[in-house]
């Protein structure tokens, strides 16, 4: 979206969680880009309520994040495999990628050695069988989609996923992080455990750096939360495409919060791009937002626009990225060149660790 021309140092990358950047540090000690329109100003986090006001409505994802990268072999050659997405029919999307040594993992390398993945495949071909641990069998099927070969279609047989996951996985992590962290760290204010063991395979990040004291002050100023559910998959760090289906779900009393926000003074605020991509695809024509749950596709692009969401708050994303399109329809293309201008000569931190974006009308 930004172009070429907008060059992320890789020094930008946040390597770590906030809270480990500096003494006494919590989550909310992230820096704040604030961009009014093409006007940016500079803040820390915990100023942001003072940076709304009463009646504003923030929608917040509630999705768990979960334990989604999980060790196996395909004969005696070692793969990641990052657990995306469940299906309706009990299969799962997922994604092979190759350990690298220092416990993040290489894009699409492709596997050497007896029982090869093909680089080609990117993973496959179908019927491609992964050990796991405990016992379990993963068995590719199909690709997830004609736009590529990243993610797979498979089955497990020996073990219900979430157990896996539970007792093997660790959170996905890309080499621009340090170390591993757990899963703790993955997990914003707002995500609630769900019944069937679901979640997303990446966290939702723009909320991480809420805490429970700064979410009761919000509160105390008269701001309301709604809040929707998306379980994001998986995107690659290195593989910049359109987003996939995923499942969400808007209850009937965030939809009720939201369409009187819309309809009063207050401005109808989106905490990340997943709630944007939750709320917009619960809306209308006319911009009514009503209770949905299921699937979504829609893609966020300025040629689609959006017609219930007036701010976003998310973190920075690289000039690449599809999710830079969906900024670009909330606030315009030179409110973005302009933010991520002042981003990089700020020295803002990238990724979900990192610093954060406030896009206001």
């Amino acid at each position: 979206m930004t172009g070429p021309a907008l060059r992320v140092p890789e020094e930008l990358s946040a390597r770590v969680p906030a809270e480990q950047r500096g003494a006494g540090r919590d989550r909310d000690g992230v820096r704040l880009l604030v961009s009014h329109g093409t006007e940016v100003s500079h803040h820390v986090f915990g100023e942001l309520p003072g940076l709304l006001r009463a009646g504003d409505l923030l929608v917040v994802n509630t999705s768990p994040t979960l334990a989604a990268a999980v060790d196996g072999r395909v004969g005696h050659t070692r793969v990641v495999v990052h657990f995306s997405t469940r299906g309706d029919d009990g299969r799962w999307a997922v994604e092979l990628r190759e350990p690298d040594g220092r416990a993040a993992t290489r894009a699409r390398a492709g596997i050497r050695g007896r029982g090869a993945l093909p680089a080609a495949a990117g993973g496959g071909p179908a019927g491609a069988q992964v050990r796991l641990p405990g016992g379990a069998r993963l068995v590719l099927e199909e690709p997830l989609s004609a736009r590529g070969d990243r993610l797979w279609w498979a089955r497990v047989s020996g073990a219900e996923v979430p157990a896996v996951l539970r007792e093997h996985g660790r959170a996905i992590r890309y080499s621009y992080t340090e170390r591993d962290q757990p899963l703790s760290a993955y997990q914003t204010v707002f995500a609630l455990p769900s019944a069937d063991g679901t979640g997303s395979a990446e966290m939702p990040s723009a909320a991480r750096p809420f805490t429970a004291r700064l979410v009761a002050e919000l509160v105390s100023r008269g701001l309301q939360f709604a809040p929707v559910t998306l379980h994001t998959g998986v995107a690659s760090a290195e593989v910049h495409e359109p987003p996939y289906p995923e499942r969400f779900s808007v209850p009937e009393a965030s939809a009720r919060l939201i369409n009187a926000a819309g309809a009063g003074d207050g401005r109808v605020i989106a905490v990340g791009t997943t709630a944007v991509r939750a709320v917009e695809s619960a809306a209308g024509a006319g911009g009514v937002v009503r209770a949905a749950a299921g699937w979504t596709d829609l893609v966020v692009t300025p040629e689609r626009g959006v017609r219930v969401v007036d701010g976003l708050l998310t973190g920075l994303h690289e000039p690449e990225a599809s999710h830079l399109l969906m900024l670009e329809a909330v606030a315009g293309r030179a409110a973005i060149d302009r933010g991520y201008d002042a981003a990089v000569r700020g020295r803002y931190l990238w990724h979900e660790f990192g610093d954060v974006h406030l896009l206001l009308p």
